[in-house]
């Protein structure tokens, strides 16, 4: 009879934690349409009404704004890592066609959610969000880090660069990025993407060309082993 009761109430916190889990997502959406709507100085008051409740409701399913802000900044980092799949498994072309066409889906991908975009890079600054804002460069860093791991590693290179490129890049990337969207006249699309092509195929170059390897980033480049997986 005891082993019967324990299942019923195993059932039932599973149950709970699976409609915890449902409302925190739901929440989290609407919150992203409120951040569309209102910009990155939206409020909790405003992320409530999107979702139709009372902004205690909210605090029902998390701990505080932080809590909430963190989940914003955890759901934003899966979206553009579903957004770049395409990116972690290159399958053919030269690397200036492979930059520019990772650049480019970033950008596309920037410029449809641009006050989301705004709304990390602004709460990165303050608390409570802290280094959780740092979620979807994180993501795409570690991403990176292990395509370019595979690249070095089929070259015969040493892969302990990896990590540092890529994260470097991805910093010089979201700053460059954050400027050109608060300054959209300055450069073109085409000439901004130009420009974050060059740099990224020189710091690749440069890290190529320590270990001996020279390639020309207009030739079609066949995958080392590793790098499509």
């Amino acid at each position: 009879m005891a082993a019967s009761t324990g299942t019923r109430v195993d059932g039932r916190a599973a149950r709970w934690a699976g409609q915890q889990a449902r409302r925190r997502a739901e929440f989290v959406e609407a919150a992203l349409v409120a951040i569309t709507r209102h910009g990155p100085g939206v409020s909790t008051e405003q992320i409530a009404e999107q979702a139709g409740v009372a902004r205690t409701g909210l605090y029902k399913h998390f701990a505080d704004a932080g809590d909430l802000q963190r989940a914003i900044a955890q759901r934003a980092a899966e979206l553009v890592t579903a957004e770049l799949e395409p990116v972690w498994h290159p399958t053919e072309g030269s690397p200036r066609e492979m930059i520019v066409a990772a650049i480019g889906t970033h950008l596309r991908w920037l410029t449809e959610h641009t006050e989301l975009h705004r709304y990390l890079v602004r709460n990165a600054l303050t608390p409570p969000l802290g280094d959780s804002a740092i979620d979807v460069k994180a993501a795409i860093g570690q991403h990176l880090s292990r395509l370019f791991t595979g690249w070095l590693g089929g070259f015969g290179l040493d892969p302990a660069p990896a990590d540092t490129v890529a994260f470097g890049l991805v910093g010089y990337v979201e700053s460059a990025t954050t400027r050109w969207l608060d300054h959209p006249g300055s450069l073109s699309l085409e000439e901004f993407t130009a420009q974050l092509t060059g740099t990224i195929w020189a710091m690749l170059d440069h890290t190529l060309r320590m270990g001996g390897v020279v390639l020309d980033p207009d030739q079609p480049l066949p995958l080392p082993p590793g790098a499509e997986h």
